[in-house]
């Protein structure tokens, strides 16, 4: 069988109160029919459902039930004819739709005379939400000068009415406040550069954004969100000095990288676009130097060179400001740099005197009397009133024994005589002070060179031990000599040797000049004994080549050697030693032996008493003397040399 359902659907119950009547008829069970309600229907008004059965005579014995979602609180139904109504406001967005159960059955039995039938309540949806801007207030930044139609941000506002029905949930947005400046987009609401805007007119602009549903029809709910617009900066403005003309003073007396003065440019824009870089053009960059104070901004001027106020009194100087960072869209609006001029006075100042030269370099021959002239220093003052100076000597008091200076004019004396070979140079320091002023002095150096004058005679350079073997030959060198010169020579020494006056017709030894600042000691005969002559004194010249030239006789001492076949002096020393102390050679010897006997039996005689102790001794120990018999003994150590004789100049 079937069920015939009415159902009434209604929008303005509120307003009508009464109700259209439609019957449907369903299968239980099989697609089940939704029902739409308004869901601002007023309490107990009809919803215009009516349930009936086929099989109702109208006589009371039939009763209808409903049971599911809200039945019995939401929904209740007249168990006598099936008429349902709705006892509350619904509320779509809280709940969309109701699943409903109605069944017929006898009132008497209490059994169902018609099978169970399942319908849906949808509730169609009305507008009463506004629209909400979630994530506002809003804040963004977009380049100033940004060119027409840049996107700046998006605003998006929500709605909880149902966006598949009717227009409810669909918004419309709208500019409030930003034009001219900005624009939106109606359905997106993106927001737009209207026009270009510069962050030094105005670097923050407050727009307001409206958002309307009902695609913004009458009757349509609405809200509104702020935007916060900043405008970010761009290098779009040069740098501008302040003043066109600068006025400085330095005095004379400031000292190198003291600031003279400060220079300064605005720039409109801010951050790394305003950094900037001061320089100083032409000549006059030798003079001051100007560095960036990055903090500030400011082009601090310094001194780069000592002034002077004699020489210079007013500088004009031109410096430029250039932006460090440059924006090449904007290169065709000019350059990025401004100029300005700098006049900077030099302020006169009592300055110290000045020396003619730094470094005064003079000389004196040595030797030279007492007085004689070394040179002048000269001192001035700068100043215009020309104070008259003093000078003096500052150095070590060791240095004022030597030398003095005029107080007044200067001139260095020496007050003895000097030695070259004592010290060569002489550094001196004299000062000069004002007469009017002692705070105001200079000092100067003065390096005196001492002029060599030949004043010294060659000699030997050491002590000769000569020896010569009484089986020499004639002809045989026995002796190399050379010659030394304390004085200095420009073009170098030269010294010639030869025999001296007295020893002119000695027939024993003669002297051979190598031309090379040495000589030859070579023997005029064969053979010499020891018994006749010990020793010969042999006198030779020395002559030096400089002006006037100057000679030495120096005594060369040779000793006859008792030599071997070879003629071979090597132990000659020490046979002139034993010979001087009145000892033959084998005397000599006999002693070397004896003294080597009793250090071989010292050391056997301890040996054996270690084998004895330790119980070892073999024939390896007892052989230990024979053994250490066989060694070399070393040879004996060099004795000094006998002083030598006396030399003549």
């Amino acid at each position: 069988k079937y069920c015939y359902i009415l159902l009434a659907l209604t929008e303005l119950f509120v307003v009508m109160n009464k109700c259209s009547w439609t019957t449907m008829v369903s299968r239980p069970k099989r697609n089940i029919p939704k029902f739409y309600s308004s869901r601002n229907v007023a309490y107990f008004s009809v919803l215009c459902l009516q349930l009936k059965s086929d099989l109702d005579k109208q006589d009371g014995n039939l009763k209808y039930i409903l049971t599911g979602e809200g039945a019995g609180s939401i929904f209740i139904i007249d168990e006598s004819n099936g008429k349902i109504y709705v006892t509350q406001k619904l509320d779509r967005e809280k709940k969309a739709f109701y699943t409903l159960r109605a069944q017929a059955i006898n009132r008497s039995t209490q059994l169902p005379v018609e099978p169970e039938s399942e319908f849906i309540i949808k509730v169609r949806d009305v507008n009463d939400h506004e629209p909400q801007f979630l994530d506002g207030p809003y804040v963004a930044t977009v380049p100033e000068m940004s060119p027409e139609g840049t996107s700046v941000t998006q605003v998006t506002a929500t709605d909880g009415d149902d966006p598949s029905y009717g227009n409810s949930a669909r918004l419309l947005y709208s500019l409030i406040q930003g034009q001219p400046y900005f624009s939106v987009e109606p359905k997106t609401g993106v927001i737009r550069m209207a026009s270009q805007m510069d962050r030094e007119t105005k670097d923050q602009y407050l727009v307001i954004i409206q958002a309307k549903d009902m695609v913004g029809q009458t009757g349509a709910f609405s809200a509104t969100a702020t935007v916060t617009i900043n405008l970010s900066d761009i290098n779009d403005n040069p740098p501008k000095f302040q003043q066109r003309l600068y006025y400085m003073s330095v005095s004379e007396e400031a000292p190198v990288g003291t600031t003279v003065g400060k220079v300064f440019a605005e720039d409109s824009d801010i951050g790394e676009n305003a950094a900037m870089n001061y320089f100083i053009e032409g000549d006059s960059s030798d003079v001051f130097d100007i560095i960036t104070n990055n903090e500030t901004q400011e082009g601090i001027i310094l001194l780069k060179k000592r002034v002077d106020y004699e020489s210079k009194r007013r500088y004009s100087i031109r410096a430029k400001v250039v932006n460090r960072y440059i924006d090449d869209r904007f290169l065709k609006e000019g350059p990025f740099e401004d100029k300005t001029i700098v006049k900077i006075n030099v302020e006169d100042a009592d300055e110290p005197p000045v020396f003619t030269l730094e470094n005064y370099v003079m000389e004196i021959a040595e030797g030279a009397m007492t007085g004689s002239l070394v040179g002048v220093v000269t001192a001035r003052d700068p100043d215009d009133d020309d104070c008259p100076v003093r000078y003096s000597i500052v150095h070590g008091m060791h240095l004022k024994r030597l030398f003095s200076i005029n107080e007044h004019n200067g001139t260095i004396i020496t007050t003895k005589p000097l030695d070259r070979e004592i010290a060569s140079w002489h550094n001196i320091t004299v000062t000069a002070t004002e007469t009017r002023n002692a705070e105001k002095i200079s000092e100067a150096n003065v390096y005196i060179q001492v002029l060599d004058v030949n004043d010294h005679a060659p000699e030997f350079p050491k002590y000769y031990e000569t020896f010569v073997c009484e089986n020499a030959v004639s002809g045989q060198l026995i002796q190399s000599i050379s010659a030394v010169d304390q004085d200095d020579s420009a073009e170098g020494h030269h010294f010639y040797f030869s025999l001296a006056q007295e020893a002119t017709n000695n027939s024993h030894f003669t002297v051979k000049d190598n031309q090379d600042n040495t000589a030859g000691i070579f023997t005029a005969k064969s053979g010499f004994r020891r018994q006749e002559q010990f020793s010969f004194y042999l006198p030779i010249l020395i002559l030096d080549n400089g002006t006037p030239p100057l000679t030495s006789t120096n005594t060369l001492t040779i000793t006859v050697c008792d030599c071997d076949k070879e003629v071979n002096t090597f132990y000659c020393r020490y046979g002139a030693f034993m010979y001087a102390m009145g000892l033959s050679t084998e005397a000599l010897v006999a002693v070397l032996a004896c003294i080597l006997i009793l250090l071989v039996t010292k050391m056997w005689s301890l040996d054996w008493k270690h084998c004895a102790i330790e119980k070892k001794c073999n024939k390896a120990n007892v052989s230990f003397l024979f053994c250490f018999l066989n060694y070399n003994s070393p040879p004996l150590p060099s004795l000094p040399p006998p002083p030598p004789p006396p030399s003549f100049q």
